[in-house]
């Protein structure tokens, strides 16, 4: 069991986690880039920005200072939203030490470099610690269907901690699960960062079908539709099939799709009921991950030659201002073809 974690980020999932760990008696310290927030948590106790409603217990120690964050680290959790993990792990890396742990819970891809995050992170420390003799640092991702306001409520949930050094998944299956979280180990790490992005781009297609009021008949086809287009990807870059069929792969794309409180699910919503994406991005708190990853899931599918057209038609909505309402004409006007999955 490890007896020190530092968390990355102080968003609403660094919190759970926090949560998690210290209610299994584990040394937590949370790392958070705006000092402003960190300092307010620290006074309240409480993440109003991003957790509002819920006690951070004394214990667990908060901080912007990066020096200071890692003392006695035995295992780091990155919860740093994709598109930043270069950036606040690059200013971190010097003060991370060599050879821990890291298990990420962001999900996403990362658009300049089609990058998933523990390969961001990955190359981000091997060049901060450029050593040839230097331990192997295991990397894990922890996902599933998450719903943080859940989760802090203790509300029953289950995940996977996916690393290919399966010493470490059960060491974080040891340090995360408690009686309303249960965590399973899995070897497909590729696989399961990857259903964990690319889910989010289909939520934005359910929330655009929900401000359409298009119906669940509609919703439900899209979420069997989109699946086969995730899987069809993850075959192709490696990932195992079953992957996209347990927690990670369709229990987590149903929960996004369904949830009222996703970001991305209501983004997509916003935008099925007419508003602009700049106008959605603004009203919506926090950053919704499945904006920037359908660019990067569509290149992705381009260099690996599979078929997404759900993902294409997301990513002329989001960025080529192609109407909602055309995008699913013309995926319903596609030429009709024998039922595949995968």
């Amino acid at each position: 069991m490890f007896r020190q974690v530092t968390i990355v980020g102080d968003g609403s999932m660094a919190c759970v986690m926090g949560l998690i760990l210290e209610s299994k008696g584990i040394g937590v310290t949370i790392w958070g880039n705006d000092p402003d927030n960190v300092a307010d948590i620290i006074q309240t106790r409480e993440n109003k920005r991003y957790l509002p409603g819920y006690r951070l217990p004394e214990r667990i120690r908060l901080t912007a200072k990066g020096p200071t964050a890692f003392e006695g680290c035995e295992m780091v959790v990155n919860a740093t939203p994709t598109q930043f993990i270069r950036e606040v792990w690059g200013r971190l890396a010097p003060f991370v030490p060599r050879g821990v742990g890291v298990a990420s819970v962001s999900k996403g891809v990362e658009k300049d470099t089609l990058l998933r995050p523990t390969q961001i992170i990955a190359d981000v420390l091997q060049n901060a610690h450029d050593d040839p003799d230097r331990p192997a640092r295991p990397l894990a991702a922890i996902s599933g269907p998450t719903v943080a306001h859940e989760l802090a409520k203790c509300l029953p949930a289950t995940v996977s901690a996916a690393s290919d050094n399966e010493a470490f998944a059960e060491q974080l299956q040891e340090a995360f699960t408690t009686h309303w979280f249960r965590v399973y180990t899995n070897t497909d790490l590729l696989g399961v960062e990857l259903a964990g992005a690319t889910k989010n781009c289909i939520a934005l297609a359910a929330g655009i079908l929900d401000g359409l009021q298009a119906g669940n008949n509609a919703k439900s086809a899209l979420l069997s539709r989109g699946l086969a287009e995730i899987t069809r990807l993850g075959v192709a870059m490696g990932a195992s099939s079953e992957t996209f069929f347990g927690l990670t792969g369709v229990g987590d794309l149903a929960t996004t799709c369904f949830s009222p409180t996703g970001r991305n699910r209501t983004c997509g919503e916003m935008l099925g009921r007419g508003k602009k994406l700049d106008d959605v991005l603004a009203e919506i708190p926090g950053i919704v991950e499945g904006v920037p990853t359908t660019r990067a899931v569509v290149a992705l599918a381009k260099k690996y030659r599979v078929e997404m057209p759900i993902c294409e038609q997301i990513d002329q909505v989001l960025f080529e201002g192609l109407d909602p309402l055309e995008a699913i004409s013309r995926l319903m006007s596609r030429d009709p073809k024998p039922e595949r999955v995968g």
